[in-house]
């Protein structure tokens, strides 16, 4: 059965995924749908749409829900045809590997076929609403309020490092419904649209040059009680199980992307000696972190594999998200040194794109080891919940 599915996913690949979606994704070529989508190479909807009619931009979830009722074994098979003919993910974003799964986990029969399809299609684009600008590490301290008017909840209050807000059609938030409760009761989970009058967004500028953190205002927002994931004031337990999707996410832990590997640029700055890069240290370098990307990619494997009776990721998670953007962080530290001054432009002549994207990139995973929890809130929780120690 297994080869058979290997055969014909294989052959739909093949038929399928164009050309240019064969190659190292460009960093302004990430095909994340939603209603702003705008799409500099056509084939990158084209790509996604044709994902979205099979059920494989979210290949594991039901059917029902615009996936293609995958198991663990065919999804598999699935990553590693793509992974062969070096196809680009069809479809990312919040929707894809943190709202959905959640949804998955907590909505309720509508709320699923609400939302879910739409998601996997492409057609609506997520932002998290979490952060606020005096409750970060303390999230439980958040202050957004919700107050309670007929069938709807009014909205008042301020997200902050909302990413891709800007952007986004709808965002899951987490507001206080009863500010009169200990701080980690009294938080609700709800969805609501953010094209409407009593919602504003300010991108925030980093380092990068780029902005994809935004600040997010609420102002008499309205959102339909119908949207509340889970019980009203217990959004707590939803919000805790969303974070350990996000840092599955951001630590690589759902899949990864597809990238130029570090020794072909390394080669093209730094020269060949036979096949082999002219340079030994970094050399010896490159391939410790192809060594440990291959172990952490297997043992993120592995343990999925071994959550597939909860289908949802643990407090290992944590340790995803540690390791993994830790490892965000030493490729492109490798890559500064392979190609030198080549990666500090910053505009102008002298660079070529792919240099200037590189530079940018490498700023950009400063903020790896602080979105999703703080690596310093990861140790603790490994420290806690997984390892078992004492306060």
């Amino acid at each position: 059965m297994s080869e058979a599915f290997r055969t014909a996913t294989r052959a739909w690949l093949e038929e399928n995924c164009p050309e240019s979606m064969r190659t190292p994704m460009a960093a302004d070529e990430y095909p994340g749908g939603g209603r702003r989508a705008r799409f500099k190479n056509p084939d990158t909807k084209v790509w996604m749409e044709r994902c979205a009619a099979k059920g494989f931009t979210v290949p594991t979830w039901p059917e029902a829900y615009g996936g293609a009722g995958l198991d663990v074994s065919e999804a598999q098979i699935l990553r590693q045809e793509m992974q062969r003919i070096k196809a680009r993910t069809p479809l990312v974003g919040m929707g894809l590997s943190m709202i959905g799964p959640a949804l998955l986990e907590f909505g309720t029969d509508e709320q699923k076929a609400e939302h879910l399809p739409k998601i996997a299609s492409g057609e609506i684009w997520w932002c998290q609403g979490y952060s606020e600008p005096n409750s970060g590490s303390d999230l439980a301290s958040l202050q957004t309020r919700a107050v309670s008017d007929g069938d709807e909840y009014v909205i008042n209050g301020q997200k902050i490092w909302t990413s891709g807000a800007d952007n986004a059609d709808w965002i899951f938030c987490l507001v206080r419904t009863d500010p009169s409760a200990p701080k980690h009761n009294g938080i609700t989970f709800i969805l609501f649209d953010m094209d409407q009058p009593g919602v504003s967004v300010k991108p925030i500028k980093l380092i990068s040059g780029l902005s994809p953190f935004c600040e997010t205002f609420f102002e008499d927002a309205r959102a339909l009680k119908s949207n509340v994931v889970g019980r009203v004031n217990e959004g707590w337990t939803v919000a805790k199980r969303l974070l350990q999707y996000e840092r599955t996410m951001i630590g690589g832990g759902d899949g990864g992307n597809t990238r130029t590997p570090i020794a072909e640029v390394a080669k093209t700055y730094l020269g060949k000696t036979g096949e082999k890069l002219a340079d030994p240290e970094i050399r010896q370098e490159i391939t410790q972190h192809a060594m440990d990307d291959r172990a952490f990619g297997l043992t993120v494997r592995r343990t999925l594999e071994e959550s597939q009776s909860t289908k949802a990721p643990s407090f290992v998670s944590s340790m995803f998200k540690l390791y993994g953007t830790e490892q965000n962080k030493k490729r492109s530290e490798l890559l500064l040194k392979a190609m030198g001054s080549q990666m500090l432009g910053w505009q102008g002549e002298g660079f070529e794109v792919d240099e200037l994207d590189a530079t940018r990139a490498w700023l950009r995973t400063k903020a790896n080891s602080i979105e999703g929890g703080t690596s310093e809130v990861q140790l603790n929780i490994i420290a806690k919940r997984v390892l078992s120690l004492p306060d």
